[in-house]
């Protein structure tokens, strides 16, 4: 079994703390089920958006954290049946509902249709992701299956990378509300909206992708000593013919000798 590196270990232990804080900040006020304490504007006349914004949280909710655990080696290595079990959970009561609703409340963001847009790829790739990664563990094909978990869970988290864009671009339009915005506040929501959730998951997604290139190109290089020992091996070898004559030669000394 393979220790976790101790900065693996820092890493997810900062990433779990973060998700737990988040999911306590984010879902406690859906589980009233009050829609005046929604963090996002309820369309009025759309009398069934508001529960299933909940669901879609809940079942957020849970794909963060399971997913926390899911992306631990020591936890996938010391407990495999345990993590079979929590990844089943990731996919059917966590990501497959919550994608499927995020397809439909996404396409009606109040915030606009730069975010819109956004909402409805980013559930898209989830979706497409994480269905792609359980087809792999079926076949047991474990190296796809990690990638495309791994491209999965991004996208999980991307939820929190996308309120961090959203102060940073709140901070740098603010000041431009009476000049580039000509003081319209709902062009300027609009307008952060766009920018943080287009930011919250593309960046995550390519850096996870340049993660996952690198990672291969790591394991091309650390065996290509072996591959090169190998490929100047059969290159040194004699052919065919060499050997039969080698061959011929042995028994004919052979032969003389006795």
């Amino acid at each position: 079994m393979v220790a976790t590196p101790s900065w693996w270990r820092s890493w997810l232990a900062l990433l779990g703390s973060v998700a737990v804080v988040f999911v306590a900040f984010s879902l406690l006020p859906y589980l009233s089920l009050d829609p005046a304490r929604s963090r996002v504007p309820v369309p009025t006349d759309l009398r069934w958006y508001y529960p299933l914004l909940v669901v879609h949280v809940v079942c957020g909710a849970i794909a963060m954290l399971s997913g926390c655990v899911q992306v631990w080696p020591w936890f996938r290595q010391s407990f495999p049946r345990v993590h079979r079990r929590l990844g089943r959970l990731y996919v059917f009561g966590g990501v497959l509902p919550a994608g499927v609703i995020g397809l439909l409340i996404g396409a009606l963001s109040p915030f606009g249709p730069v975010i819109r847009v956004s909402n409805v790829l980013l559930a898209l790739l989830w979706l497409i992701f994480t269905v792609a990664g359980y087809r792999s563990a079926r076949q047991q094909r474990m190296a796809e299956h990690h990638k495309w978990m791994v491209r999965s869970f991004a996208l999980t988290m991307s939820v929190i990378t996308n309120r961090i864009w959203g102060v940073v671009a709140g901070i740098a339009l603010m000041p431009q509300l009476h000049t580039t915005f000509t003081g319209n506040e709902e062009l300027l929501r609009q307008a952060i909206a766009g920018i943080a959730g287009w930011l919250g998951w593309t960046l995550p997604l390519l850096w996870i992708q340049w993660w996952l290139e690198r990672e291969k190109w790591s394991r091309v290089v650390d065996h290509a000593p072996d591959q090169a020992g190998t490929f100047t091996a059969r290159l040194l070898a004699p052919g065919p013919r060499a050997r039969a004559r080698r061959a011929c030669a042995t028994s004919s000394r052979r032969r003389a000798a006795a």
